[in-house]
């Protein structure tokens, strides 16, 4: 029993580990360097590349892997991982697109700050925290697409401050959405992948509620690291 108790200790510190990095991880996955240099001096539709762009920054955008780990942590059924999947990428195809096109602005510090609390919103509803707390449960799916909309639009401000050059501006953003979700299927394939191996062992059920601790605690810091930044100043990241 001790050590049973043990190893589902050590296995949530592990997971609490994992999910600490990926928060910090996630405070440097601006589009930057020779990336930003190539959107920069872009004149015209070009696709390709743009779809390269997209699928890199979701693969590296730490906050919104961590979201949707949380959304599909209780998830069992492929179905139920497809609607909510899709809920998330809808609004945040809306927002992407439709900020950057529009020119919508918002200060990249509170948006991504609301990202960062979207993850530790997730998590405290996977530990039940709205039955618990206030003795009601929010619609998941409405939270999971209106957080979807944040998300796109937390996307829309990176490419904002690339000042792109209009001609075949269109294009090229549908071309970074479509890289998006293609970066979002590759890392949901895995991250299921290793979930599913993990809800297969016993240790799954004693430490589900501490990695959803930890993984609202990941949310926290990184809404606080924004926070800081709208207050004290610096770039947003």
């Amino acid at each position: 029993m001790g050590r049973g108790l043990s190893a589902s200790r050590a296995a949530g510190a592990a997971l609490g580990a994992l999910a600490l990095g990926w928060a910090g991880a996630a405070l440097a996955h601006n589009i930057g360097g020779t990336d930003a240099a190539f959107v920069a001096a872009t004149r015209g539709p070009d696709p390709i590349p743009f779809m390269y762009l997209g699928a890199k920054h979701m693969v590296t955008g730490y906050d919104h892997l961590l979201f949707l780990v949380g959304v599909i942590f209780f998830l069992f059924r492929l179905r139920q991982v497809a609607l909510y999947v899709s809920l998330f990428s809808l609004g945040h195809s809306i927002t992407l697109l439709a900020g950057v096109f529009f020119d919508i602005h918002a200060d990249p510090h509170l948006v991504d700050g609301v990202i960062g609390l979207s993850v530790a919103y997730k998590a405290f509803e996977n530990l039940g925290g709205f039955r618990i707390v206030f003795g009601v449960q929010p619609d998941p799916r409405a939270a999971v697409l209106g957080f979807g909309l944040i998300h796109g639009f937390g996307l829309a401000t990176k490419l904002q401050a690339l000042n792109l050059n209009p001609e075949g501006l269109l294009a090229n953003l549908i071309a970074f959405n479509v890289g998006v979700e293609i970066g979002q299927f590759l890392a949901l394939a895995l991250i299921l992948a290793a979930m599913s191996l993990w809800r297969r062992t016993s240790m799954f059920g004693p430490t589900a509620a501490g990695a959803n601790v930890m993984l609202m605690l990941a949310g926290f810091v990184l809404a606080g690291h924004q926070l800081a930044g709208y207050i004290f100043g610096g770039a947003a990241s």
